[in-house]
């Protein structure tokens, strides 16, 4: 959901919530929800990542109104299973969570736990290792405090004068779609000159927000926690050549399983849209063992196969969207174009 287009996304589904269409049909076997932050409300007229962020409150009143909805709770290990073989009366809905950030063990876990429904926990291992760079941190912090950037854009140095909430969200944004697209050597050095011009500690912020090794044993001793991978560093694969991709795919499976002493054997593409990732790193993504790999590209599972399990939709539910009617249309696929068969990733 662009931001542009968010409120006439907002009012199709709401038109299609009193329509009934959720109610009368459905399509597919279920979905994959993507949840990414999980906490209070902060205070503060500029957050452009609250769009990334729900309360627990809202984590807790979904899960409520998907168990009332009759959904089946999954891991993604079953999902796979679901997705190739004959549909099953009762649709499922799997919840999965990106990245390795505190808040998770501290406002999510309990009300998942409470709930006593199964999810999956989607790890980039260089965050627990206390070496990930959390470069949107960074890149929040300086625009929030400065009225007045200047970084080096290339081989020229910009200027933006942001004194206003507004043109701090324009810049935001515009920062964050330029650093995404670079190369992940070229993104390090961009933000290390942000954050070194404007006295940020980079690395002792991102090790702040994330979560270590201890605090991710306690997932793992939860057999209703399912361990995936989301690469080492967290990097936009399709800015990559594909040996150094193949090699995030490959060391962040072999680091989780190092850590955990079991297979992973699920992974997410990092930022999962259209821009992070190609069709070879679907490939990628079997050739490393993953039984499956989620994106953020929104639809639903379908079963017999249609759906590819190394490019798995998922719907990704942020702080833009607080309605459980929305959701309750999202998850029962009417707002999305049937599912067309995919095959193999290798075929």
């Amino acid at each position: 959901m662009a931001p542009d287009d968010g409120w006439l996304e907002r009012l199709r589904l709401e038109l299609a919530w009193f329509t009934g269409q959720p109610l009368l049909r459905s399509r597919g076997a279920g979905a994959i929800l993507r949840f990414q932050h999980v906490r209070p409300r902060r205070s503060g007229a500029f957050q452009p990542l609250r769009q990334h962020e729900i309360t627990p409150d809202f984590l807790d009143r979904a899960i409520r109104a998907l168990k009332r909805w009759n959904y089946e709770f999954l891991g993604m290990d079953e999902v796979c299973r679901r997705a190739v073989t004959l549909p099953e009366k009762r649709r499922f809905v799997a919840l999965t969570f990106d990245g390795a950030s505190k808040d998770l063990i501290s406002f999510a876990y309990p009300v998942l736990a409470r709930h006593a429904v199964p999810f999956t926990l989607y790890i980039p291992t260089a965050f627990p290792d206390g070496v990930g760079e959390a470069w949107w941190l960074g890149l929040e912090q300086v625009i929030a405090r400065e009225s007045r950037i200047s970084l080096m854009m290339g081989d020229r140095e910009q200027r933006f004068t942001v004194a206003e909430n507004a043109a701090k969200r324009a810049l935001f944004s515009f920062l964050e779609r330029w650093l995404r697209s670079l190369p992940p050597a070229d993104l390090s050095i961009a933000i290390a000159d942000l954050c070194t011009r404007y006295r940020i500690d980079l690395a002792a912020l991102s090790r702040e927000a994330s979560m270590n090794w201890e605090d991710l044993a306690r997932f793992a001793a939860d057999p209703l926690v399912t361990i995936g991978s989301a690469t080492v560093n967290y990097p936009g694969l399709a800015n990559m050549k594909d040996a150094a991709a193949l090699r995030e795919m490959t060391m962040g499976k072999a680091v989780a399983e190092a850590a955990f002493r079991r297979e992973v054997r699920h992974l997410a593409f990092p930022f999962g849209d259209r821009s992070s990732f190609r069709r070879s790193h679907v490939v990628m993504a079997e050739q490393a063992g993953f039984v499956s790999a989620v994106s953020t590209i929104p639809g639903i599972v379908d079963t017999e196969g249609r759906t590819n399990l190394h490019a798995l939709p998922r719907i990704a539910w942020n702080g833009r969207v607080r309605s459980l009617r929305m959701m309750r249309v999202l998850v029962s696929g009417v707002a999305f174009a049937p599912v067309k068969p995919t095959g193999s990733a290798t075929s």
